[in-house]
């Protein structure tokens, strides 16, 4: 692949990454309106996690700690989070997701779904295998 081929190449990705990015938010509102795309990665993470802290939420989405700490505020005032004292270091609080958070989670989870196999309806399964390999590859950490 030539430099500028490389380039134009590139310049698409980050154009068509955009688009993903803004059609997934706007999509989120629509599968479940009770939660945000960053709502609902959130409480997944919590879920997924058993629990965690709030800057492990920051560091691990690459969030400021104020959006997090909004996001987190709204998920326990909608009765999907609840705080305990950490143990291990009493000044901090570990994040649990209640019965309702995780009943919500699951039905947005099972929207999200629904809607990414209707989206790849027509595909053949090759590419989805592929395009599933790409992505783990994009969103792996840095090495650096």
């Amino acid at each position: 692949m030539t430099p500028t081929a490389r380039d134009a190449a590139i310049q698409t990705i980050q154009r068509e990454l955009t688009a993903f990015a803004r059609r997934a938010r706007g999509r989120a509102a629509e599968l479940h309106p009770e939660l945000s795309l960053v709502a609902a990665s959130i409480l997944d993470l919590v879920i997924d996690r058993d629990g965690c802290l709030a800057s492990g939420l920051a560091e691990h989405f690459l969030l400021d700690k104020s959006t997090v700490s909004r996001q987190v505020a709204a998920l326990e005032r909608d009765g999907y989070l609840t705080r305990e004292v950490d143990p291990a270091n009493r000044r901090n609080h570990i994040l649990r997701a209640t019965a309702a958070g995780k009943k919500v989670a699951r039905a947005a989870e099972r929207a999200r779904g629904r809607a990414f196999t209707e989206r790849f309806r027509d595909w053949d399964d090759r590419d989805i295998a592929r395009l599933a390999e790409y992505l783990v590859r994009y969103n792996a950490p840095d090495d650096s």
